[in-house]
């Protein structure tokens, strides 16, 4: 069997994967959960401790009784340097070393041993489908070589698949979109912050980004690459395809883009997804505003199980369409941590994200959340070409129905973004 048939038949098992009714993904992922659950539990006791002595689950009520996770406990004592506390084996059985961004607490150190690299790269494929990466392609990541997950388990993902992956870290703006244009890519992979950067870097130097070849975007790190209103900034400046992808240090690339681009959809073949609803901690109903609950099955070298991420979205269920995984309606529509309660009203900073977006004028923008007395108050700051932010604070109030300060800053002196983008400052604790 050749390398392209081998390729056909993972594709078309990946395919079929994607097309099983409820009931029979409900068992095989059952099937996955249990055979983690009896190689790792009696060498790992972080996971055995959530277990409580379970040794096989026979129903998804069983599993819905273990208790979750949360990030807090997998930090360590700092004698540890930062390590994650619920590894399986010994630390030299480990080949892979990379670093949560720190964003949201103190960074955490996560381990792969070979065998959840493997699954980190085969996971990914679903990413690449989604994006037709097809050998050959020339694939272009525009990020740093930090030890940053997503850009290692891209890059060797796009290997695996016979695709050529040009790195681009340690690079100035200026040179990256050079090396693009010279190496001729026709892929490219960054946060929607950067690929907007990028867009704004070339047209200051007269650089047509429209240009470059750029057929695929595939962007992650930030709700932006399922919010309208980028993803049409960004599908009007590159005339590419922007594809969006979710995924954490923690758990693994768990999200890949509906292909009419309505968000996300959770990758079910290798994650068991739940969502507690924001309003009574219960199993959310369609369409209600939850928190994201993820259980990966390939990890075994880290376990987790019934993870909080702290991502807000909208789950769906179709039952009538080729790929039958829930389905995240708009994305990760924001944290639960970052959630805006301004008179009354829940605010989240990628709804505000989706009008600003909606402005060809603004170029940057940046959102400062502090407390008056009792209640949340909202800042805004945005570098506008047309000199006018009172027109955006009266969008701001027809779309929200708020009153928000809107203030016009100097264009270039709001922070620009290679990595996550800082976007939404909270003093609120301060």
């Amino acid at each position: 069997m050749t390398e392209i048939d081998t390729a056909v038949q993972d594709r078309e098992r990946r395919q079929a994967l994607q097309r099983l009714p409820r009931a029979e993904l409900t068992a095989y992922q059952l099937q996955r959960l249990n055979a983690m659950v009896a190689a790792v539990a009696p060498l790992n006791p972080f996971l055995a401790n959530k277990l409580g002595g379970r040794v096989h689950l026979e129903t998804v009520d069983e599993f819905a009784r273990i208790p979750f996770t949360y990030k807090d406990e997998l930090s360590m004592s700092a004698t540890s340097g930062g390590i994650v506390a619920n590894l399986t084996y010994p630390h030299d059985r480990y080949l892979r070393f990379h670093r949560t961004s720190g964003t949201r607490g103190r960074p955490l150190i996560v381990l792969d041993t070979a065998d959840d690299w493997r699954w980190w790269v085969a996971t990914w494929q679903y990413v690449l489908d989604a994006a037709d990466v097809r050998a050959g392609d020339r694939c272009f990541l525009a990020f740093s070589f930090g030890p940053f997950i997503g850009f290692w388990s891209a890059f060797d993902a796009l290997i695996a698949r016979g695709a050529m992956a040009i790195p681009a870290g340690g690079m100035k703006t200026v040179a990256r979109l050079e090396m693009l244009r010279s190496a001729q890519a026709n892929v490219l992979l960054c946060t929607p912050s950067y690929a907007l950067h990028l867009a704004e870097v070339a047209s200051d130097n007269q650089i047509s980004t429209a240009a470059l070849g750029v057929r695929s975007i595939i962007v992650a790190g930030e709700p932006g690459g399922s919010i309208p209103s980028v993803r049409r900034r960004l599908e009007e400046a590159w005339q590419a395809e922007i594809i969006d992808h979710g995924g954490a240090s923690e758990v693994g690339p768990w999200g890949v883009a509906d292909p009419a681009g309505r968000g996300l959809r959770v990758i079910e073949s290798e994650f068991i997804a739940e969502f507690l609803s924001l309003d009574n901690g219960q199993q959310a109903q369609p369409g209600e505003l939850s928190e994201l609950v993820l259980t990966p099955l390939g990890r075994w070298g880290a376990p987790l199980l019934r993870y909080r991420t702290g991502d807000l979205v909208r789950p769906e269920w179709p039952h009538d369409e080729t790929c039958r995984w829930v389905l995240l309606a708009g994305g990760v529509l924001g944290r639960v941590d970052d959630m805006l309660i301004i008179r009354g009203v829940n605010v989240f900073p990628s709804a505000i994200e989706q009008i600003l977006r909606g402005f060809p004028e603004i170029v940057e923008y940046r959102l400062t959340a502090r407390k008056q007395h009792a209640l949340d108050e909202l800042e805004i700051e945005i570098e506008d070409r047309l000199h006018d932010p009172n027109r955006v604070a009266r969008e701001l109030h027809v779309r929200l129905g708020l009153r928000v300060a809107v203030h016009e800053v100097t264009l270039g002196t709001l922070p620009r973004f290679e990595g996550k983008g800082k976007r939404f400052v909270d003093l609120r604790e301060k």
